[in-house]
């Protein structure tokens, strides 16, 4: 590449810097207390109404509303606020992922079934080393563990 390549490199990186800078394609879900079909309603109505919002799903069983387009989670929640509602982002994630899914703090009998409390705090996911010897003793990963013959 000569200097001629590199001084329109830089300038295409430079102009790229300086256009707007396009919404992404976002999820946000929300943790959202409904009661009945009207408060879904609502819900749907005013998550709807969030700028770049594609759609909106509403599961009351799980109380769970979610909104998928080109929006901000700031936006959603301020929509979310304006409903009255009592909500916080959506706190689950399938219990699959997580390391120790039955520890206390990560464990949540409200979770929708196979799903517990999400958590950045790995201080709650420590184990003792009681709890760890226990759980390496019954993991299927473990050659050693207990078996029936």
């Amino acid at each position: 590449m000569g200097v001629a390549g590199t001084l329109e490199y830089l300038s295409e990186l430079i102009s790229s810097s300086k256009k707007k800078k396009k919404k992404q394609l976002n999820t946000v879900s929300l943790k959202i207390r409904m009661d009945c079909e009207g408060c879904a309603l609502k819900v749907k109505k005013a998550l709807s109404g969030v700028k770049g919002a594609k759609s909106v799903d509403v599961d009351m069983k799980q109380q769970k509303a979610t909104v998928y387009g080109y929006v901000d989670a700031k936006n959603v929640m301020k929509a979310a606020k304006a409903t009255g509602k009592k909500f916080e982002k959506w706190p689950y994630v399938p219990y699959t992922t997580v390391a120790h899914p039955y520890v206390a703090g990560v464990y949540d009998k409200k979770a929708p079934p196979n799903f517990v409390r999400a958590t950045n705090d790995p201080t709650v996911v420590a184990l003792n080393p009681v709890e760890e010897q226990f759980t390496l003793m019954f993991n299927d990963e473990n050659p050693n563990a207990c078996s029936i013959m």
